[in-house]
């Protein structure tokens, strides 16, 4: 056990330290009163800002995009082909509605998945959701050199995910992604 303990250390003490993230919110609802002009509070979006700012790491942008397939997609798109961001996190949309397509659009680009973070994620979870833990469907995965994850919406589930696993792993993730 401890070469893999010195293995992991060595890793990221070799991983980048701050990554560039984009953040999408991924609300229909939301999105739908941009689009009518009126003021929206985002108080997950503003918490992974925060949580990954104070972390170290860049949010080099933030959207609020509609739970539509074609917008998510695009907004995947943006992610790869832009070459000064690391990692995205699109946030909501991860429910068993018919309307949740996060889940479904990013992961279809994924290259390599990582199981991990959606266990992990469940068993922290569950600490303070109890058995309503099992409808949640947080997934990561990487695809072309950067880490995607797709975290549920609700400002615990953010805390939860961005502090304990995405903040202190991105680095190391993104190390190996481009390996």
């Amino acid at each position: 056990m401890t070469n893999v303990s010195e293995s992991t250390k060595s890793h990221k003490a070799h991983a980048p330290k701050a990554v560039n993230f984009a953040v999408f919110i991924c609300s229909t609802s939301r999105y739908q009163s941009l689009q009518k002009g009126e003021t929206v509070t985002d108080v997950s979006g503003d918490t992974i800002e925060a949580l990954l700012r104070n972390g170290g790491h860049a949010v080099l942008f933030k959207r609020i995009i509609s739970d539509d397939k074609d917008m998510i997609e695009h907004a995947v798109r943006s992610v790869l082909d832009n070459p000064g961001v690391d990692g995205a996190i699109f946030c909501g949309g991860t429910g068993i509605t018919h309307s949740d397509v996060t889940i479904e659009t990013v992961s279809s680009f994924f290259e390599k998945s990582l199981p991990g973070f959606g266990e992990i994620f469940r068993r922290l979870s569950y600490d303070k959701v109890g058995s309503a833990t099992v409808m949640s469907r947080a997934v990561a995965g990487v695809a072309r050199g950067k880490a995607l994850f797709c975290i549920p919406g609700s400002p615990d589930a953010v805390r939860v995910s961005v502090e304990q696993l995405i903040s202190p792993e991105a680095g190391h993730i993104v190390k190996h992604a481009r390996e």
